[in-house]
């Protein structure tokens, strides 16, 4: 599924109809450049599983937990070289774990994302308005192409 989005409030919309689908085990992978907008795309997933309080990129703490309707948490692999960056945090609790998880990097924990997660690759446009987003959705496994299925009707 692909999609465009012109602000960040309509990044955050997507992410609130993503994250109101969401249930225990699911794992979102958020993909993208530095300034793509997957930090405000998490914030919006993350509304939708009712986390409260603020959402910031966990860049140097790595994992931030929320409470809400489901447990959530939200990683940022930014940081991590290697496999063994992420065992030594205890990340296999996490994918998947008894919440739902959203990655930002994941392409640098390869060995720790489920085979079947729900991907988002977010990229800025050039030479169009600063806050446009092409976002390509897509599914590796069975629930997440449930999700995938169900996120294309809303």
């Amino acid at each position: 599924m692909k999609l465009r989005t012109s602000s960040p409030d309509e990044t955050e919309i997507f992410g609130r109809r993503l994250g109101a689908l969401l249930e225990p085990g699911d794992v979102v992978c958020l993909s993208g450049p530095l300034g793509a907008g997957k930090t405000c795309l998490a914030r919006g997933i993350l509304a939708g599983t009712g986390a409260t309080g603020p959402v910031s990129s966990p860049t140097f703490v790595i994992v931030h937990e929320h409470p809400g309707r489901v447990p959530a948490y939200h990683i940022d692999a930014y940081r991590l070289e290697c496999g063994d960056d992420a065992a030594a945090l205890g990340l296999e609790e996490y994918l998947p774990g008894e919440g739902v998880a959203v990655v930002e990097w994941p392409e640098n924990i390869p060995d720790f994302i489920p085979p079947d997660a729900l991907w988002v690759r977010l990229d800025r446009l050039p030479g169009v308005g600063a806050d446009d987003r092409d976002l390509e959705v897509s599914a590796s496994g069975p629930r997440s192409e449930r999700l995938l299925e169900e996120l294309s009707h809303r």
